[in-house]
């Protein structure tokens, strides 16, 4: 026994250990810092609208005026008959314990309808400022003082209960979220491995992946103002374990490869991450840097999510390379059971269904191009069905107390703004800014508000109806009239997260494209392939949309579609689907390189990682799809597309079409890459070696 024999075990034994010890030390110093992310996620308007619109503009000067940032409230007093004199009684009994109990910023006046049946009190209040907290605090107490009896309905609507009734969705999510997205992984684990303790040890490091991330998080806020929401937090934690998932699927089916040809698990483990840890690396960098494109966004919640969604894949692949393989060494063979791999045995020769796949695409690779094109092209075209820009109170998958307000006055006062929008001007230009508003075509009332730190907020009432045409170009007339001044409030927060999305989309999804592109080209050292996996992932994009377009109006009765869905859809699709991309073509390369023809290189790639592509699609696709069972359309709409996406992505594209147009390209594919060239005669490269072989 010599002393490289005993240097060599020892080290087996001590690195495993090593980096379980390193792990408990990082989850330690982590600890603190995870805990206090849910102190700085917040949903507050601005942490969503664009950076430079008019309307983020309004909301951060609304909180420097006196009182801070105003929460606005409309009371709905309805009665279907007409109401009678002891409703209207009520009410007013009502709205005077409400000003009595708070700071309003005026006396409430009520607003009857002209057919009798409805009444309406707009409220505000300064009291509550900035802190979301207080805000619901002061719309759940004026809930309990207003409320209906005997017939009459009473309903608290405007943006400081829409937006109350959104952050109680929002605040909802971390829980529940977390718990469906650990079951339904855990689920298609037991099915992936049929073990009673395999699946485990994945789903688990997972788990600490996203804690680490949620420490990390919490550090970039505090470092760099980074915006943290609960959309960006929940699409973090299904990032990590969605994308870590599909890594320690692709590392654990490597390992269980190689537990065949290396007697030490060690040993295995250290060849099975040489072999597949440069596809999970390029894999997971394409990913992270696919999602900080969207630090180019204007919008403040898409900026926010880039960062968050970059910080979770990479912690899961910290944790799937490091972790993963420690616990799983240390486990030893038996981690497998029942289906243990013994050193020497070869895994049973059964036909799968992507060795049937590979067959068809290999025999007749042009007839499977042309029927996939045919049939990505016409869902995409379900793209043209798309509802319109979803409005506010159509964002809610159950119908809140703030909705069925605003519904009820959408019905009483059809002709008349309901919500106010708000515009702030120089102090000093109060007067002619207030008289300008007054007379503009499009306003019914205008009221001067608070006075602070240099500027005036003026209350504005349109004639036309919340988010209607009429009130639309009242707005933009508005911001076109008043010099100096700024233009908000809920309807303008709408329109400028509408022409925001437009924007950043012409701006983000280029550099998306180039940027994966030239991640792609430095990997595969070729032009043909990253554009063919680039065009693939598309054209998955589109039909996904498209199939969209079909299902959110007639089929789930979605009155519009997110404004963001578009670009957040398309840089998760892209990165995500280059992702597998990167698998199958990473495997394709490593055949080429061993001697094969690129026919064969094409169809034993598709054999040997197929499977465990499909695993990991549907993993990524369940975890995505979890977000269809959140309470908003937005979340909805995101999940449901990038779910069918995954899914198109994993069993058409991947399987089918890339590896078919592999077939037909042959060696162009690699071009102008060396794989590209014919060998030189008479000097074939040697095959790889597949014998059992023993380390150590």
């Amino acid at each position: 026994m010599g002393p490289g024999n005993t240097t060599t075990r020892t080290r087996r034994r001590a690195v495993p250990w090593a980096l379980l010890g390193l792990w408990v030390a990082l989850l330690a110093f982590v600890a603190p810092f995870a805990a206090k992310l849910a102190d700085v996620q917040h949903d507050r308007a601005t942490d969503y609208l664009p950076a430079s619109a008019d309307s983020t503009q309004v909301a951060k000067i609304q909180e420097q005026l006196p009182g801070g940032e105003t929460t606005e409230l409309v009371l709905v007093y309805h009665r279907d008959g007409g109401l009678t004199a002891a409703d209207r009684t009520t009410a007013a009994q009502q709205v005077d314990a409400i000003a009595a109990a708070n700071r309003l910023t005026g006396t409430p006046r009520g607003v009857p309808s002209g057919d009798g049946t409805t009444l309406m009190y707009p409220v505000a209040s300064t009291e509550p400022g900035i802190d979301e907290e207080l805000r619901d605090a002061f719309v759940n107490d004026v809930r309990d003082v207003a409320r209906g009896e005997d017939g009459l309905s009473v309903e608290v609507g405007g943006p400081g209960a829409l937006a109350t009734d959104a952050a109680e969705v929002y605040n909802s999510l971390g829980g529940p979220l977390l718990y469906t997205t650990v079951a339904v992984v855990a689920l298609l684990l037991i099915v992936i491995y049929r073990s009673p303790l395999l699946w485990l040890v994945p789903l688990a490091v997972a788990g600490i992946a996203d804690y680490l991330s949620m420490g990390v998080a919490y550090g970039l806020h505090q470092a760099f103002g980074t915006t943290i929401s609960g959309q960006s937090s929940g699409v973090m934690t299904i990032l990590v374990f969605g994308a870590g998932t599909d890594y320690a699927l692709l590392l654990i089916s490597r390992y269980r490869e190689e537990l065949r040809r290396v007697e030490r698990p060690y040993d295995a483990m250290v060849v099975a991450l040489r072999g597949c840890g440069p596809a999970v690396l390029a894999s997971s960098g394409t990913v992270a840097v696919g999602l900080l494109c969207l630090l180019a966004a204007d919008l403040n919640s898409s900026r926010g999510m880039g960062p968050l969604g970059a910080l979770g894949v990479l912690c899961a692949l910290v944790a799937m390379l490091t972790l993963l393989p420690a616990v799983l060494v240390l486990l030893g063979r038996r981690v497998f059971w029942p289906l243990v791999p013994a050193f020497g045995s070869r895994p049973k020769e059964r036909r799968s269904l992507f060795t049937a796949m590979g067959s068809s695409a290999g025999r007749r690779p042009y007839a499977v191009l042309a029927g996939g094109a045919v049939l990505l092209g016409a869902l995409a075209l379900g793209t043209l069905n798309l509802p319109g820009a979803l409005k506010q109170q159509d964002s809610f998958v159950d119908k809140p107390d703030a909705v069925a307000a605003m519904e009820t006055l959408a019905a009483a006062y059809p002709e008349q703004g309901t919500q106010p929008i708000t515009v702030i001007t120089p102090a000093d230009q109060a007067d002619a800014t207030l008289a300008a508003a007054r007379d503009h075509q499009g306003v019914a009332a205008a009221e001067r508000g608070r006075t602070g730190n240099g500027w005036t907020e003026i209350s504005v009432t349109a004639k036309g109806a919340p988010q209607s045409a009429a009130e639309t170009a009242t707005i933009k007339s508005l911001r076109d009239d008043l010099n100096g001044s700024y233009i908000g409030g809920p309807s303008a927060e709408q329109l400028d997260l509408k022409d925001t999305n437009a924007r950043d989309q012409l701006v983000v999804v280029p550099i998306v494209i180039l940027s994966v592109l030239l991640i792609l080209i430095v990997l595969l050292r070729s032009l043909v392939a990253p554009l063919l996996l680039v065009a693939a992932v598309i054209a998955v994009w589109g039909a996904a949309l498209g199939i969209g377009g079909l299902l959110f109006g007639p089929v789930l009765g979605f009155a519009g579609t997110d404004p963001g869905l578009g670009l957040l859809s398309f840089v998760f699709l892209v990165a995500l689907g280059v992702d597998y991309g990167i698998f199958l073509m990473h495997r394709m390369r490593e055949e080429s390189l061993s001697g094969a023809e690129p026919a064969a290189a094409a169809l034993t790639a598709l054999r040997t990682t197929g499977g465990v592509i499909a695993s990991a699609g549907l993993v990524l696709a369940a975890t995505f799809a979890v977000l269809t069972n959140m309470g908003l359309v937005q979340l909805v709409q995101l999940g449901f597309v990038i779910a069918v996406g995954v899914l198109l992505d994993t069993f058409l594209v991947r399987t089918y079409l890339v590896t078919s147009a592999s077939v037909a390209l042959g060696r162009k594919v690699w071009w102008p890459g060396r794989l590209s060239r014919e060998p030189a005669q008479g000097q074939p490269p040697e095959p790889r070696q597949k014998e059992p072989v023993v380390v150590g």
